[in-house]
Order: structure tokens, then sequence, then C-alpha cells
């Protein structure tokens, strides 16, 4: 009757969402809700996305630094000169004092006028290769630099996004599972409690026909049967929003909420052990800190304030560029003459100074402010973590004590219940009493199960609390 009982419940909630068929004969575990979260629950998917693009950004910011082909010429097709030229370059950005790597082939044939001279080749051609680099502006972080950093620390805060999400979805599909699994054990306490009364309807009316017992003891027991069949319609509503918030975690290979059969309710053996009780003087706090990724985050957002701070500074400084140049002429002399011909090394520079500099100190006034407003919110979410984690780890230990109470209730409450039932089999109790101690007994039942899933979820908020990913169900290399 109870089974039956649970799978009217089950048809009858949430018509848009289908049952899990294929597993219906299987106990759902928090094993498999964990799973299937990670895998399929939007918002985890929605920062698998971010962190994707985010990775994106890190290889457009490797282009600057990208191997770059160009190439010119021209031909005086009529005039007084006939001359062509013909050149082709490779450019090569290094990062080591913002140098530029770069080479050149020029080749040219005809006669060019004298402001056109530096065309002139040897027949060969002309082939020069270069080195710029920067000495002071530049030398240590220039804007290619600053984007290949910045996006890489951008994907890092990316990737402890998509941890902090993991853990904040984990820790409420455990609650809702557990809060499923305690729903489903109170409508079987109240269905077992209302059994007891509808077989006891049928002994009483024989009593009551033999004589043996007046025929109030039946107005009675249907008294009983309304109050607990009160009981059950409460029940089943709560196990039906339970199963709804469930369904919202545990989804199929399409990601579609999947409704758990009541059918797939574990036993108690099924419930597993909670792990050991951790102590408050055993709290390591501060590595706990280190761990905690909305922590990290701003780190990491510090570190990338730092940086647009050097950039800034970067602007300030004077640049003082220099060029070391060797040009090669190959085959015989060309028209331009012997000067064109042999080896050239060529040194060079360029030197500028901002002035005003207005534009980069406005940059590191908003850098060091963000930097300081970062810090400030690193200290106060500190603080908080710190606090709340001995909230948690209280809040642990007392629903572990309330559930151990909860529990011997039920052993004595349900021994004063068979001593009772006894007493009145015999003759020796009274009904109402019978009542009492039955309902008592069921009663101290559902609160062990809600007192063994508050337990089960402060101990999901204490392992999300210190990141622990195995409880959680989360993949180390998220």
């Amino acid at each position: 009757m109870i089974a039956r009982t649970l799978l009217l419940v089950a048809l009858s909630v949430a018509p848009g969402l289908r049952a899990d068929v294929p597993l219906a004969q299987m106990p759902l575990l928090p094993e498999e809700v964990l799973a299937a979260s990670e895998e399929h629950f939007p918002s985890i998917l929605k920062a698998l996305a971010q962190r994707q693009a985010a990775e994106g950004r890190v290889t457009e910011s490797l282009g600057a630094f990208d191997l770059v082909f160009g190439a010119d010429g021209f031909d005086r097709v009529d005039g007084f000169y006939d001359g062509t030229a013909l050149s082709g370059n490779v450019v090569k950005p290094l990062r080591p004092l913002g140098a530029q790597l770069y080479g050149q082939y020029s080749l040219s044939n005809g006669d060019f006028p004298i402001y056109e001279d530096e065309y002139f080749t040897n027949n060969g051609g002309t082939a020069k290769l270069g080195v710029l680099f920067s000495m002071f502006r530049d030398r240590d972080i220039d804007s290619r630099r600053f984007g290949q950093i910045d996006a890489e620390l951008a994907l890092v805060q990316a990737q402890l996004d998509v941890l902090l999400t993991k853990v904040g979805v984990q820790q409420r599909a455990l609650a809702a599972y557990w809060r499923w699994v305690a729903a489903g054990q109170e409508l079987a306490v109240y269905d077992n409690l209302l059994r007891i009364a509808l077989e006891r309807e049928t002994g009483l009316e024989r009593e009551v026909s033999s004589g043996r017992r007046a025929a109030i003891f039946i107005t009675e027991n249907r008294q009983n049967i309304t109050r607990r069949q009160t009981l059950m319609t409460a029940s089943r509503r709560d196990f039906q929003v339970a199963a709804n918030q469930l369904a919202f975690y545990l989804r199929d290979e399409d990601g579609e909420p999947l409704m758990p059969g009541a059918q797939r309710l574990p036993s108690e053996e099924q419930f597993g052990t909670l792990p050991p009780l951790p102590s408050a003087s055993s709290l390591d706090v501060s590595s706990v800190l280190e761990q905690r990724p909305e922590l990290r985050i701003l780190q990491t957002g510090a570190e990338r304030a730092l940086q647009k701070i050097a950039l800034s500074e970067n602007e300030l400084k004077p640049r003082l560029d220099l060029n070391l140049e060797l040009a090669e002429g190959f085959g015989s002399i060309g028209e331009g003459g012997a000067s064109r011909d042999g080896t050239d090394a060529i040194v060079g520079f360029t030197f500028s100074v901002p002035l005003e500099r207005r534009q980069a100190k406005g940059k590191i006034t908003q850098a060091r402010a963000e930097l300081e407003s970062l810090r400030q919110e690193q200290r106060r979410l500190e603080d908080q973590v710190e606090i709340e984690l001995r909230n948690i780890l209280l809040e642990l230990d007392t629903a572990r004590q309330l559930m151990e109470l909860a529990k011997q209730d039920v052993e004595l409450s349900e021994t004063m219940r068979r001593a009772e039932v006894r007493r009145f089999e015999q003759g020796a109790s009274d009904f109402f009493l019978v009542n009492i101690r039955e309902e008592t007994a069921a009663d101290a039942r559902v609160r062990f199960y809600t007192a063994y899933q508050r337990t089960r979820v402060a101990q999901a908020n204490f392992d999300a609390a210190t990141v622990n990913l195995p409880r959680l169900g989360i993949d180390e290399n998220y």
C-alpha cells in the first residue's frame, strides 16, 4: 500500500516533466544528482562558455606577436625615368625589451631620379636584417605585452568563476536532494500511520458487532483516520515541491529537468555515513581562504590593476629606441653605382619626451583607485568568510547533536508505542493512549528525518565553504 501510494504521488507531480523510466528501479543517490548538475546545469554551462571566450581572447592577444609579411613595388611605364623597384619584408615583434626583428629584400632595375636614390640596388638585390628595441619606454611593458598578460589573467578569473559557479550549484543540488529524501521518508511515515488506522478500523468493526467494544471506538478511530489523512495530504504536497526542486538539478542527457520517481527514494541503509566532524581548533582558516574562488578572483583582479599601473607608468617615460641594421648587396654593381655594393652596418636611434603627460597620470590615478578598492573588498570578504566558516561549523556540530537526540527520541517513542499496543491488545490500556503513542512515535521519526536533512545540508554548506571538491562531486580539473 505504501509503494502504491508513493507511485500515485510520483505520477501526479509536474506533468510537464518526464519520469526517469530507465532508472525506475534504481535508488537515486547524491552522486548521480551531482554528476547530472555538474554536466548539464545551465549556470555551469554558461560559465564554461565564458571561459571559452576568455581562451579566445588569449589567442587574440598572442596575435600581436604574429610574424607579418609585406611587399610593395612600382614600375614607371612612361616618362624620362624607367626605374622599377620591388621589395618584401617580414616583421616579428618580440617580448624582451619591446624588441622588433625585421628583414627586407629589395630589387630594382632602371634609372631613378636623385630624390628616389634609395631605390637603387645591385643587380642581385639588397638584403637587410635589423632589430629595434626600447631602452626606456616600452622596455619592460608595452600595449602588446599588457594585452597578453591581461587576457591571461582574465582567463584565470574565468576559470575561477567556473569553480565558484560549480561550488554554488552543487551545494544547492545537495540541499535539494536531501530535502527530497526527507520529504519522501516523512510521506512514508504518515502513510504507515494511516495504514495502521485503516487496518484497525476493520478489527474494531468486528469487535463492535460482537459487543466487545462500544461503537464510539469506531467514531474515534475515524477521527484519527481523518487527522492522519490531513497529515498525508500536507506531506504529499511537501514531497511534490521537493521533487520539483530536485528536478531543477537532476537533468537528462539533453539537459532537460528529470523528475525523480518516488520509487527511487533510497532506504536509510543507502544514505551513507557522515564524514568525521571537524573541530574548530583543527580548522585551518588561512588554508581555506587560499582555496576560496571568490577571493582568488579578487586577487587576480588586483594583479590586473597592477599591470594597468605599470602600463600607465610606462607612458610617463621618455622614449629611446635603438635600431641596429645590416645591409648586404648581391650580384654585380647596378645602375646606382658602387655605393650600393658591400656590407653596411647602421646604428640609429629615436628619442622623444612626453611633456604634460596628463593622460598617463589620469590612468595611473584610476588604476590605483581600482587596486585599493579590490584590496578593501578582499579584506572585507576574508573577514566575512572566516566568520561564516565558524558559524557553519557551529551549525554542523549542533545539527549532529540534534540528530542524535532525535534518534534517541525515535528509539524511546517506538519502545513506548510497542508497549502500549501490547497493553491494549491485552485489554490493559486505553484506545486513546494507543493513538497518542503511535502518533508520538511517528512525529519523532519525522523529526529525525528533518534533523538528518539539516545535518546533511550543514555538511554540504561546510564542504562548499572549505571548497571540498570530491564531496561536492566536482572534477579536480574544473
